[in-house]
């Protein structure tokens, strides 16, 4: 059974910090990009940063504009989990993270594979 266990999310005052992780099961963790994508309420399910180390290629890792400087994804590939450590979080990146794997181009468009349940994320000002 294909699993993304997200998991991190909580109530932060503005500029403070979270780590969010993505655990991977029942798939090939070397074969899928991960990324994080959030959706506050009321809008668009958005990218926010997703990572590729596969096998035989190089590793890529991407950024949308708005968490640049601020957010660093990492990879465990012995744990098969993804991290988002989020700092100098701000009202604005209030919204569920979701954790989502994908076999085809890497990229920050919401569509995915695999989907997680979500972690809140709620940054107070």
């Amino acid at each position: 059974e294909v699993q993304l266990q997200a998991s991190g999310g909580g109530l932060v005052q503005a500029g403070g910090s979270l780590r969010l992780s993505c655990a991977a099961s029942g798939f090939n963790f070397d074969d899928y990009a991960i990324g994080w994508f959030r959706q506050a309420p009321g809008k668009e399910r958005e990218g926010v940063s997703v990572i590729s180390t596969r096998e035989g290629a190089d590793d890529i890792t991407l950024y949308a504009d708005y968490v640049k400087g601020r957010f660093t994804i990492s990879s465990d590939k012995a744990k098969n989990t993804v991290y988002l450590q989020m700092n100098g979080l701000k009202p604005e990146d209030t919204a569920v993270y979701y954790c989502g794997a994908t076999s085809g181009v890497v990229h920050l468009v919401p569509s995915c594979d695999y989907w997680g349940q979500g972690t809140q994320v709620t940054v107070s000002s």
